[in-house]
């Protein structure tokens, strides 16, 4: 689909399959097909369609930040000295080479960037940070550290 065409409209169906599948990425055709109502080949069809035309772009796994010994995570803010194409051009190639770096956005307001970080320790955590203000043009940061996730992001709202 190119950019400036404009996306067509879903319908319920199309609806409940992104559901389903947003929140089991492993379910067997056959009892996706059953959970909306289709017979297997159209249904496989419209994901299939659905794939294709970008509205699903791909498949993941969620796993155990606890068994991977990355528990600790933190947001981080953080404002650069100059708004440049440059400094952001610099940052950007810095926080992508940052593994433990799991999320940036680029964001208006008050601070440039927002981090989402993840590490196993204060250590490794300091490590992060250390590397972080070298980075050339990073002016200010403010860390966050999560204490408990109250709510976890499980995907896109989808109104049938």
């Amino acid at each position: 689909m190119s950019l400036t065409a404009k996306p067509r409209t879903l319908d319920r169906i199309d609806l409940a399959i992104l559901d389903v599948l947003q929140r089991n990425g492993r379910i067997s055709n056959v009892n996706l097909a059953k959970q909306v109502n289709l017979s297997p080949s159209p249904c496989l069809d419209r994901v299939k369609r659905l794939e294709s035309e970008g509205f699903i772009e791909g498949y993941h796994a969620k796993l155990s930040e606890q068994k991977l010994n990355q528990s600790l995570l933190a947001h981080v803010q953080v404002s650069l000295v100059t708004s440049n194409t440059s400094v952001f051009k610099t940052f950007k190639e810095h926080i992508l080479n940052t593994p433990q770096v799991v999320e940036c956005d680029m964001v208006a307001g008050g601070y440039d960037y927002l981090l989402k970080v993840r590490v196993s320790d204060m250590n490794e955590y300091r490590q992060v940070l250390g590397d972080l203000v070298d980075i050339p043009g990073v002016g200010t940061h403010h860390t966050y550290m999560v204490i408990e996730k109250v709510k976890e992001d499980t995907g896109l709202s989808i109104e049938l």
